[in-house]
């Protein structure tokens, strides 16, 4: 998960994508509110969403999975949801 996370970070960073990089792990009202705004249609089949999950401002953008493949397809921005060049705020 460490990894994963730190990939998106990297992005984000070379990328100067002003982001907000929340640690669900210290805060039960944080990680209910990431569970409850991922989609139904996008929740696994058993247990909760791990992270990185990625939205922007209060949109979901994705899960890690997701991430990677915009990222191999150079749709990143389209993914975050952002128009090239410009940045706006993500969460992490």
């Amino acid at each position: 998960i460490k990894k994963r996370q730190q990939d998106v970070v990297r992005f984000l960073e070379a990328n100067r994508i002003e982001f907000e990089e929340v640690d669900i792990t210290m805060s039960e009202e944080k990680r209910q509110w990431m569970y409850k705004n991922i989609p139904e249609d996008r929740q696994p089949a058993q247990g909760n969403p791990l992270p990185p999950q990625i939205f922007s401002d209060d949109r979901y953008c994705g899960d890690y999975d997701g991430f990677f493949e915009s990222k191999e397809s150079n749709t990143v921005f389209s993914f975050l949801g952002l128009k090239p060049s410009l940045a706006s705020k993500a969460s992490v």
